[in-house]
């Protein structure tokens, strides 16, 4: 079976080919979760490993300057590998990271940050804090969004996509989502089956059901199931969704989105409250907010609410400043900084959070925040005041040059930009400081996806003057 393994002293001078069985030894963890060695003098990047493992791979993918892997044999196991928590972990895309121990998640992730500021950023020291400490490694996810699907004998099935694929691996229970949701999953899924509704076939357009998606609050304690269909038209819908209100105590509302288009994106326009009310209300930072199925809200709640004792603590908010929150959603951070300062400005592209954002404002009493609906690079050029303080939280693709040339041009005294994506984080702030308008005082990583390789970080900018 080995004898297609080629000795180190070797493997230079072989050729780099598909198919070839190879040993590498996995000294680094990419941005995307897998593992890193070097063969030939090339990169092999292999999922399902991590620092320290001596593994035998095949190459499944060759460019000529890297390859990717695919684990045959692990010949000798690292220190920083652990018995995953999901006995589906080897399959399931939900999750990179489930073999690695947390300790070593933690010390990867600040690594990833670290590098994405000195490669890409051109910072040569940055000060990048320790990890900020998590709680809820597990059982922390207060949303979970799955696909649905059927098994070849027509078993409805429900859970994450394999790994670089769309197979659907079914799941029963998850966890890393709160462990409130697990007993409803295998229950659902039977219910639909019992119902008889066709599920959606993406490669045909044909069928109805395409997700499944549970909200749940943290604090509250409250659930919201909305399923996702191509159609209103569900035989028995009504009588499904109060026979769930009547069986899950917690279950404050059943809806339906309709998403009929050709797209990946799970929600589409239009949302119908079947059964009870269209929202779950949280507790934040000693606030209400209410949540409805499309809301964006942070998934790890514990998590968000550390990183915003951070943000103020640093901002030194004395109640004189000006405060604009770009990209603010529903005002999830928006409102309790609104509380310290002594006007707050939001600004959001989506109508629907806008309105949210609004009636969270009256639900908690706060009335020194305006929001604005419209994009960050077109509403903030034109504001008429000038703001103090600036929090960013942009998308994974980062901040438009116009954000960015809009900010140069304002110069507020301090920038609070929070990123969920290194790479585009350390871009933005060189280009905020090579101009040596503003100085990177220090980041705060942050672990608001425990068992994955994604990161949050918050960096703190502060205007040269």
């Amino acid at each position: 079976m080995f004898s297609e393994v080629l000795s180190p002293v070797d493997e230079i001078a072989q050729r780099w080919q598909q198919g070839q069985l190879v040993e590498v030894a996995i000294t680094d963890l990419s941005d995307g979760g897998d593992g890193v060695g070097r063969y030939a003098q090339r990169a092999v990047f292999v999922p399902d490993t991590v620092t320290g493992d001596r593994a035998l791979v095949r190459l499944v993918r060759v460019k000529k300057q890297f390859a990717q892997g695919q684990l045959v044999n692990l010949l000798q196991p690292s220190p920083h590998r652990i018995r995953p928590n999901c006995i589906v972990a080897d399959r399931c895309g939900g999750c990179q990271w489930q073999h690695v121990s947390y300790d070593y998640q933690q010390t990867a992730k600040r690594e990833q940050v670290i590098q994405a500021l000195r490669r890409i950023g051109d910072f040569e020291a940055p000060d990048v804090k320790p990890m900020l400490p998590v709680d809820h490694s597990l059982g922390y996810r207060n949303k979970a969004t799955y696909p649905l699907g059927r098994s070849g004998t027509g078993q409805v099935k429900a859970g994450y996509y394999r790994k670089g694929s769309h197979r659907l691996v079914n799941l029963n229970r998850c966890p890393v989502q709160d462990e409130q949701l697990d007993p409803m999953l295998a229950e659902l899924k039977q219910d639909i089956q019992d119902r008889g509704w066709s599920i959606y076939d993406e490669k045909q357009h044909q069928g109805k059901l395409r997700h499944m998606s549970l909200r749940i609050g943290r604090r509250t304690g409250q659930v919201l199931l909305t399923l996702v269909s191509t159609t209103r038209e569900l035989t028995g819908l009504d009588a499904q969704a109060q026979v769930w209100q009547d069986r899950y105590p917690d279950l404050l509302g059943v809806c339906l989105n309709e998403n009929s288009a050709k797209t990946n994106a799970i929600f589409g326009a239009k949302t119908h409250c079947i059964s009870g009310q269209s929202h779950i209300e949280e507790k934040f930072a000693g606030l209400r907010f209410k949540i409805r199925p499309e809301t964006f809200f942070q998934v790890h709640t514990e998590q968000a609410e550390a990183l915003l004792q951070v943000m103020a603590q640093q901002l030194e908010l004395t109640g004189n400043e000006l405060f604009l929150d770009a990209y603010c959603g529903v005002g999830t951070l928006t409102l309790p900084l609104a509380k310290r300062v002594r006007q707050a400005i939001g600004i959001e592209a989506q109508v629907q959070a806008v309105d949210q954002a609004r009636q969270n404002a009256d639900l908690n009493g706060i009335g020194n925040v305006e929001f604005l609906p419209g994009t960050v690079e077109t509403v903030l050029p034109s504001l008429k005041v000038l703001p103090d303080v600036v929090l960013l939280d942009p998308p994974r693709k980062g901040c438009d040059r116009r954000v960015i040339d809009a900010l140069l041009q304002q110069r507020p005294k301090q920038i609070a930009y929070m990123s969920c994506k290194a790479a585009t984080l350390a871009r933005d702030l060189k280009l905020l400081c090579e101009t040596g308008q503003y100085r990177l005082k220090m980041v705060q990583p942050a672990d608001f996806f425990p068992q994955t390789a994604h990161v949050e970080a918050l960096a703190f900018l502060e205007r040269v003057d």
